[in-house]
């Protein structure tokens, strides 16, 4: 890898070297990051877990606590995440009859030197396998599918919006 390539990756060091960014210089600011995603599945399995007939229990109810879970672990997953206090975390999973399935989404806010993107992803992320995972006795072809970032606001870069 060249240098002038290296010199726009910030996780990478000069000899092109895999580094934690170093974030204490930068200012404490309030920082938000909205996610998204969506899952696919059969018109009978998407039916099953609307109307809670499924043989695992309350997958929506699971799914969306994952999703809370993993946001909290991201910096245990994504090697270099720095660990952030998480102000708020929500996660919803949004009937989609159309798919049939559901959008997923996760919104993550924080006060602190780094943004919450990774966070909003894995939420996105987690939600969805675990609704496979408890649907996955129904039906084994599910589709996750558009996992990305849709919003952050806050810090050096600014606000983006997808």
């Amino acid at each position: 890898m060249s240098n002038n390539f290296n010199s726009k990756l910030s996780h990478l060091n000069e000899k092109g070297e895999a580094q934690m960014v170093d974030v204490s210089s930068k200012n404490i600011t309030r920082r938000q990051a909205v996610a998204r995603g969506q899952i696919r599945m059969k018109l009978a399995t998407f039916e099953a877990i609307q109307t809670g007939n499924t043989p695992k229990g309350d997958v929506l109810g699971t799914a969306k606590l994952a999703g809370i879970m993993a946001a909290k672990q991201t910096a245990n997953l994504i090697p270099l995440c720095h660990p952030l206090p998480l102000h708020k975390i929500e996660v919803n999973l949004i009937p989609d009859n159309n798919l049939p399935g559901y959008q997923i989404e996760a919104t993550v806010i924080t006060k602190a030197e780094t943004g919450v993107e990774m966070e909003a992803l894995t939420a996105v992320s987690m939600a969805a396998l675990t609704l496979y995972d408890m649907a996955k006795g129904l039906e084994k072809s599910i589709q996750i599918e558009h996992i990305r970032l849709i919003s952050k606001t806050g810090g050096k870069s600014g606000d983006y919006s997808g």
